[in-house]
C-alpha cells in the first residue's frame, strides 16, 4: 500500500523537517510507505559535494539550502511538482540505479500519459524532452530507506533556471509541461497523473490518499506495510 499525502505548498525548511520525521518513522517501522507531494515557495538547493560556482547569478535574493541529497544544484518553486518517496527498499530493489531508472519511469509515463513524449539521455539522472530537461532527481537513502526525490516543471517560471547551471549540467536548458502543450496545466491536476503512474511504476496495488501531513511534528500516522 502506498499513501500518498498532498501538502499543498510547503515552505522548504518545513517540508525537510518533515521529511526526516517521516524517514526516521519509515526506518522504525512505526508508518509504511509513502509519497509526499508539494510545490514549493522559491529556493535553489545544493546536494552533498555541490558546486556553489554553479550558482551563478541570484539577482532576486533567492534562499539558497544545502542538504543531504545526491546531484548539483536546482531550482524549487511555484509550478513545480515535487516528489519526496519515503519507501523502504527491500530485496532486490535494494539497488540504488534501479531505483534512479524508476523514478524516471514513473514521470516519464506520466508525461506520456498527457501526450508528451519524454525519456532519459546516456549517463545522466531526470528527464528530458527532446534537448530539454524537464524534471530532475536527486535523492537520499538511509538504512535502505529513500527520501529527496524528484522536481518536475508543470507551470514553472523556467526564468528562475537561468541563475544556475541546472544540476551542473552546462549548456542545459530546462522546459516544462505548460511550455511543451502551450496550455494551462495546474500543479494539482498533473500529480493525480503522477500519483497513478508512481504507484504502478513501483508496484503498489493499492493508494491511500491524505491531505497535508503536519510540518513541524510528528505525524499521526500509523500505517501498515501494504
Amino acid at each position: 500500500m502506498l499513501t500518498v499525502a498532498d501538502c499543498g505548498v510547503a515552505d522548504y525548511d518545513a517540508a525537510l523537517a518533515m521529511q526526516t520525521t517521516m524517514l526516521a518513522a519509515r526506518i522504525e517501522g512505526s508508518v509504511g510507505d509513502t509519497l509526499l507531494m508539494m510545490e514549493h515557495p522559491h529556493v535553489f538547493t545544493l546536494g552533498r559535494g555541490a558546486d556553489e560556482r554553479f550558482i551563478v547569478a541570484n539577482a532576486k535574493g533567492v534562499p539558497i539550502r544545502r542538504v543531504s541529497r545526491g546531484g548539483e544544484v536546482t531550482y524549487h518553486g511555484p509550478g513545480q511538482l515535487i516528489g519526496y518517496p519515503i519507501l523502504k527498499l527491500e530485496g532486490r530493489d535494494r539497488d540504488v540505479t534501479k531505483y534512479l531508472r524508476s523514478l524516471e519511469a514513473a514521470m516519464i509515463d506520466a508525461l506520456a500519459k498527457i501526450r508528451i513524449e519524454a525519456g532519459r539521455r546516456d549517463g545522466m539522472t531526470g528527464v528530458w524532452v527532446g534537448a530539454r530537461k524537464i524534471a530532475s532527481i536527486g535523492v537520499g537513502i538511509r538504512h535502505w530507506t529513500t527520501w529527496h526525490g524528484f522536481a518536475l516543471n508543470v507551470s514553472t517560471d523556467l526564468r528562475y533556471f537561468d541563475s544556475i547551471v541546472p544540476c551542473g549540467i552546462e549548456g542545459c536548458r530546462m522546459t516544462s509541461v505548460c511550455e511543451i502543450t502551450n496550455r494551462a496545466v495546474s500543479v494539482r491536476e498533473f500529480a493525480g497523473v503522477m500519483r497513478e503512474s508512481f504507484a504502478s511504476t513501483f508496484s503498489f496495488s493499492e493508494i491511500v490518499s491524505v491531505g497535508a501531513l503536519p510540518l513541524k511534528t510528528k505525524p499521526q500516522l500509523t500505517i501498515s506495510d501494504g
